[in-house]
């Protein structure tokens, strides 16, 4: 008896882009190293799932990536408010004490993450569609509402770029480079450097700040696409589950019906 297909509901399909979002980033570093999904090669942890394994991994929620960004989202803001805090208590005295730099410091750290959260998200999520489309050409062919026939893959890679240009443009503003953010332990020895004196502590408060507030516009941004992302995935697997439903209950019916009856026609005899 041919096997009935378990529908899954949107819910549960949305669900499970939160578990592909975080397991992928380390699949795709190695899919990348090895020349993998994003060149359009196999990668051994595709071939050890099947289709519907695959896309269980991606159907599980959309809910925790969304829940993360608002998170990230959330933090951005709560440094931004710091930080503007900590620039009127400057305003007010000469140098910052070193205890209140110290969570000026800390502050900007977090800052430094967020950012690294945020790109995380999105090579995610940009993989996510680089393994479906390389494993289902009815994903591939599925159109979009994205502009000029982009996908959401480029469309990540995008907005990683454009984030990482306001922020580098941002920098060079205040005579920094990228490199001297590029990592905690850069970040610190800057940030040290920085806190000698009180033009330092108010510079590294401004670039800061600026930086807060992108990152909550880049993250509201990129939480939309998230979720337009996962509205296209749905509908796609909708179309799929439909299509199979049809499939199957055309092949119950073959199977249900009888054969024709052979009575009521005319005896056969030998003709001699």
């Amino acid at each position: 008896m041919p096997k009935r297909y378990s529908p899954m509901t949107r819910l549960e399909f949305l669900r499970g882009a939160a578990v592909a979002a975080m397991a992928l980033p380390f699949m795709a570093r190695s899919a990348v190293a090895d020349g993998g999904a994003l060149s359009g090669g196999a990668t051994e942890w595709t071939q050890m799932l099947n289709n519907s394994e695959l896309v269980s991994l991606v159907g599980k929620s959309a809910e925790q990536v969304n829940n993360q960004i608002k998170q990230i989202t959330q933090l951005a803001e709560q440094i931004q408010n710091q930080l503007k805090i900590y620039s009127n208590m400057l305003q007010n005295t000469a140098q910052l004490p070193n205890h209140v730099w110290g969570q000026v410091q800390n502050d900007l750290n977090q800052l430094r993450n967020v950012v690294s959260q945020g790109q995380g998200v999105a090579f995610s999520m940009g993989n996510i569609d680089d393994v479906l489309k390389q494993r289902f050409q009815s994903y591939a062919d599925f159109k979009t509402s994205l502009p000029n026939n982009a996908s959401f893959s480029q469309t990540y890679q995008n907005w990683s770029s454009t984030n990482r240009d306001t922020i580098g443009g941002t920098l060079r503003a205040a005579s920094l480079t990228a490199d001297q953010f590029s990592s905690e332990e850069a970040t610190m020895s800057q940030l040290r450097t920085m806190s000698e004196g009180a033009d330092g502590q108010m510079k590294a408060l401004q670039v800061g700040h600026q930086i807060a507030t992108q990152q909550v516009a880049q993250m509201q941004k990129l939480r939309g696409l998230v979720s337009q992302q996962m509205t296209m995935m749905a509908t796609w697997y909708q179309s799929e589950q439909a299509e199979k439903d049809l499939s199957q209950a055309r092949r119950q019916e073959f199977f249900k019906s009888t054969a024709p009856s052979m009575s009521g026609g005319q005896e056969m005899r030998p003709r001699w």
